[in-house]
């Protein structure tokens, strides 16, 4: 905070005006922060005794009026947070003059709310964006580059976070399957139906024994057979443990039942 201070107080305006306006915006009080904005102040008192007595009016300057009016407001009643990767800026100003604060930051581009906090009006903005653009706007190359620089880093490690999660959970599901598939394995294995199985589920289930961290891509590449039909053929071994009563040979029983089904429901001929 005191090297953002330090940093705008260094701003030496060109403009008489942009004087008048910093001058006004740092208020007729004393400045009881950092020695660079007293000396700002005393800079600016005398550079506005020496030139003409010309009164600020918000309405009737330039856009770099306003921004000098809001560097030395900030100056004078601003704070800017940046702890927790949060962007917090906040103004403790007289409760009456914040809706004017609010409207003039408003004119900027700059949304803020305000409340009344222990007898003051507390005029805050904790928009990152908008914040940015204010540092833009008051001349805070430093802060603003600092503020950038959090915003990426904090956008980067969501997505990190993110990609981690997503990554966590396609392991935990992957664990959970080649478990399932090895459990299945084992039963058809027990039973004695595995090994009537088309060979492709054979390779399959002696693949997966082998390597039970495989994924199915890797398993596909080691059989050197699609990664669709290394699917295909674990959830056949899954399917078919589920069914305590599917021996060998229960397909061909299956397929003879279903065609006496239809021997028997198939209309006889007339008999002459």
């Amino acid at each position: 905070m005191t090297a953002l201070r330090d940093e705008l107080a260094a701003i030496d305006p060109s403009r008489s005006c942009d004087r008048i306006a910093e001058a006004d915006g740092l208020g007729p009080g004393p400045i009881g922060r950092e020695p660079s904005v007293a000396r700002l102040a005393v800079r600016l008192r005398r550079a506005a005794e020496h030139g003409a007595a010309t009164a600020f009016d918000w309405t009737a300057v330039g856009e770099h009026c306003h921004a000098a009016w809001l560097r030395g407001r900030f100056l004078a009643r601003g704070s800017l947070s940046l702890a927790g990767g949060r962007t917090h800026l906040e103004f403790v100003i007289a409760p009456d003059e914040a809706p004017t604060l609010v409207t003039r930051l408003a004119d900027i581009g700059l949304p803020a709310s305000w409340r009344l906090r222990r007898g003051r009006g507390v005029v805050t903005s904790k928009s990152g964006e908008a914040v940015g653009t204010f540092l833009r706007r008051i001349g805070a190359t430093g802060a603003l580059l600092e503020v950038e620089a959090r915003q990426v880093s904090r956008a980067l490690r969501g997505e990190l976070n993110r990609v981690l999660n997503a990554e966590s959970a396609n392991l935990q599901r992957a664990v959970s399957a080649a478990g399932r598939q090895l459990d299945a394995i084992a039963t058809l294995d027990a039973d004695g139906r595995l090994a009537v199985q088309p060979p492709i589920v054979r390779l399959v289930a002696d693949a997966r024994r082998a390597t039970p961290e495989a994924s199915l891509a890797e398993l596909a590449e080691q059989l050197g057979a699609h990664r669709s039909a290394v699917q295909r053929a674990l959830e056949r071994v899954e399917r078919l443990a589920l069914d305590p009563d599917a021996g060998p040979g229960t397909a061909h029983r299956t397929r003879c039942r279903e065609r006496s089904r239809r021997c028997a429901h198939a209309p006889r001929p007339a008999v002459a």
